[in-house]
């Protein structure tokens, strides 16, 4: 029986990170896609030849073109250029949602069933660009931001307490930005409610931290933003999804009316199993974390209009 195919769009570190995870717990053969001539190739082979030692048959590939997706059921897509000096968010926006209209094209020309899981900054735009283009069911694309986000809050609390991450259940949702909501009133250690845990002040301060997670990294690397923990992220999407788990996960999801969210894309929990997202959950929020909520997905909203008028898509 052939073993399935995944694709990783973008050989920079978030998805040469995610080719490696992909290979090393075998969900299939990765290819792995980037328009910088040789470089996809060269990191593949070096993960093909990690394989001998790391104890992993995948089959790693590296390509320029979309055509070695022919087949594939699962594309990451980590492709995006970061913001520059001078660059604004409405200049992200334009030049992300063209490399996303371009990079989406190009998969459904030669995997149109497959699901796509997007890494792409900003990334709730770029759910909406991608489901646009592509003509997917709903169901068939969805953004990694709150897994990220939800264990960077996981580590924090778990720093804060002293104890395994393990025994931390939280969860963040909302945009992936400063507008992220990482939930205090569900947050508990083995089901100890982390109020009890922590004062009202610390955790307000974690919470902070949460939001800034990203840009903490990125002040500290000065050179490049996180990875490790992204890859991990976008890689435990597709795992519960190729593999059925129906996994309970913060994804961001087109919302129809739940929260009372209409047409927008925001991070919510779901349930990821093999027909992608399979159920949305609403979960009863305190009237802070509502109001954050509907905060967020407005500003959301207000970069799909923009995207779509500037790269023309409806």
């Amino acid at each position: 029986m052939a073993r399935r195919k995944i694709g990783v769009i973008g050989g920079g570190f978030v998805g040469s990170t995610t080719a490696q995870r992909l290979a090393e717990k075998e969900l299939g053969d990765v290819v792995l896609v980037d328009i910088v001539d040789g470089m996809p190739q060269g990191k593949a082979l070096d993960l093909v030849q990690a394989g001998p030692v790391c104890g992993y048959d995948s089959v790693v590939e590296g390509a320029n073109d979309y055509s070695s997706l022919e087949g594939a059921e699962l594309v990451i897509i980590t492709a995006g250029m970061p913001r520059k000096p001078g660059m604004d968010r409405s200049d992200l926006l334009r030049v992300n949602g063209e490399i996303q209209q371009k990079v989406v094209s190009g998969i459904m020309e030669f995997a149109p069933s497959a699901m796509l899981v997007i890494v792409s900054n900003p990334l709730d735009v770029m759910c909406y660009v991608a489901h646009q283009v592509s003509g997917l069911p709903k169901n068939k694309v969805v953004g990694m931001a709150g897994v990220l986000d939800t264990a960077r809050y996981r580590a924090f609390l778990a720093m804060e307490v002293g104890c395994s991450v393990r025994d931390i259940q939280a969860m963040v949702l909302g945009g992936h930005g400063d507008s992220m909501i990482p939930l205090t009133s569900t947050a508990s250690v083995s089901g100890i409610p982390v109020q009890q845990l922590i004062s009202a002040e610390r955790l307000e301060a974690l919470v902070d931290r949460t939001r800034h997670g990203g840009a903490e990294i990125v002040n500290l690397l000065k050179t490049g933003s996180a990875y490790y923990a992204p890859s991990a992220s976008a890689v435990a999407m597709a795992e519960s999804i190729l593999l059925d788990q129906k996994r309970i996960m913060p994804c961001c999801s087109l919302l129809e009316g739940q929260y009372g969210i209409e047409d927008t894309w925001v991070g919510v929990p779901v349930i990821l199993g093999s027909d992608g997202v399979e159920k949305i959950i609403e979960v009863e929020l305190s009237s802070a974390e509502s109001e954050a909520l509907q905060a967020s997905a407005a500003a959301v909203h207000d970069g799909q209009t923009e995207v779509a008028q500037m790269i023309n898509i409806t």
